[in-house]
């Protein structure tokens, strides 16, 4: 722990993105695989003006974006050891996949759901030959629906799904996230407070599901951790840590290995108040720790352990943002932290780093009308009972 302590006490930025014309938020981060003896590396950033905006990894120069989507992206990934195929969902009910080596062209395929689907998640089997996007409630129903990434369809065509799931969840699938090793396993969690752990490869849903843990609070972030990411992470809307071990399901075994509802109140941190939100997680393999990211309005971050015992600070990061931050990549290989936010700003940080220009800009925060937009969802009202 010492070790990874002195690791990240060293970070540094060492990269801003050039500021763009119009301000807008940065959602989301997904990183390519690096080739073999390559040090290159694709950045996509999901951005609140419904683009996906793609950067050199280790200059941050914008290469292009992908335009398209007719409502604000839910996730974007790229294809598993494949730096050319990034996929995103969309609210506008639509999954893509686009050419990441002709940025600005229109998307190769396009995957839809039923017409009145709104997807607010997505994700990427680790084989590359799935995808899952979870919906906003419908009715009574909220769905996950697959499709095989490998169906040929594009334009208005596109690939119609492999099936549905409508059974397990009550309300809006906030996220889904694979296995990042078993390609049939996949976690889902919602504003209904479960988060639900299924063998895809099983026949119907109800034999897909192989256990529900419940957070009783709204989940926004699931990330899977521990050894062999035997392990769930939750972090709620209203700023609880919940860990889970999923190897205890099919026992008797309680699954509960850190209930936080209070979590972001009872960190320590530096300067004695209090976190403002988390951002999400992160399993460090090679180290086996998992990592918490939180922040500050003022745009401070911190590096939080996480375990059975609850959270440590491993260090803070200040000087960089000056907003929210919304999201992070964490590269073991270069030991590097990627971050964006509601500032516009993507930042690159490396242990020893110097920044190549000092010049730090300041907050690029969009109008109210923009921040209404891409806020989180507001889970207050219109709950429905945890079934």
């Amino acid at each position: 722990m010492e070790r990874l302590e002195v690791a990240f006490a060293a970070l540094a930025i060492a990269r801003r993105a050039e500021p763009m014309a119009e301000p807008t938020y940065l959602l989301e981060l997904a990183c390519a695989e690096r080739a073999a003896g390559s040090a290159d590396q694709l950045v996509a950033v999901s951005c609140s003006d419904c683009s996906i905006r793609l950067h050199h990894g280790h200059t941050l120069r914008l290469l292009g974006r992908c335009s398209g989507h007719g409502g604000p992206v839910c996730g974007v990934r790229f294809a598993p050891a494949s730096g050319s195929l990034l996929f995103s969902g969309s609210a506008d009910g639509t999954a893509r996949c686009w050419d990441a080596r002709s940025p600005g062209s229109a998307a190769v395929q396009v995957f839809r759901g039923c017409s009145a689907h709104a997807f607010c998640s997505f994700d990427v089997s680790p084989s590359g030959a799935v995808l899952c996007a979870g919906t906003e409630r419908l009715e009574e129903d909220s769905f996950l629906v697959f499709w095989d990434a490998r169906m040929a369809g594009s334009g208005a065509g596109g690939g119609a799904p492999l099936g549905v799931y409508s059974e397990s969840h009550s309300d809006d699938v906030t996220q889904v996230r694979f296995h990042p090793r078993d390609p049939d396993r996949l976690a889902s969690g919602s504003t209904d407070g479960l988060v639900n752990v299924f063998d895809i490869r099983r026949g119907s849903e109800e034999e897909a599901l192989l256990g529900t843990c419940n957070s009783e609070s709204s989940v926004s972030r699931v990330c899977w951790a521990g050894r062999g990411y035997g392990q769930l992470l939750c972090l709620s809307h209203d700023e609880g840590v919940y860990l889970w071990d999923t190897a205890r399901l099919d026992t008797e075994e309680p699954l509960t290995l850190l209930s936080s509802p209070r979590a972001r109140e009872a960190a320590p941190i530096d300067g004695g108040g209090p976190l403002d939100y988390f951002i999400g997680g992160a399993w460090l393999e090679a180290e086996e720790k998992l990592l918490v990211l939180g922040g500050t309005h003022r745009g401070d971050l911190y590096l939080l352990d996480c375990g059975p015992g609850g959270l440590k600070q491993v260090c803070a990061l200040r000087g960089g943002h000056s907003a929210t931050v919304r999201c992070f990549h964490w590269d073991p290989e270069g030991g590097a932290l990627l971050t964006g936010g509601e500032d516009a700003q993507l930042l690159l940080w490396k242990p020893g780093a110097v920044e190549l220009s000092s010049d730090k800009r300041s907050s690029l925060k969009s109008a109210p009308a923009l921040r209404h937009k891409a806020r989180a969802r507001d889970i207050g009202s219109g709950k429905r009972e945890k079934k």
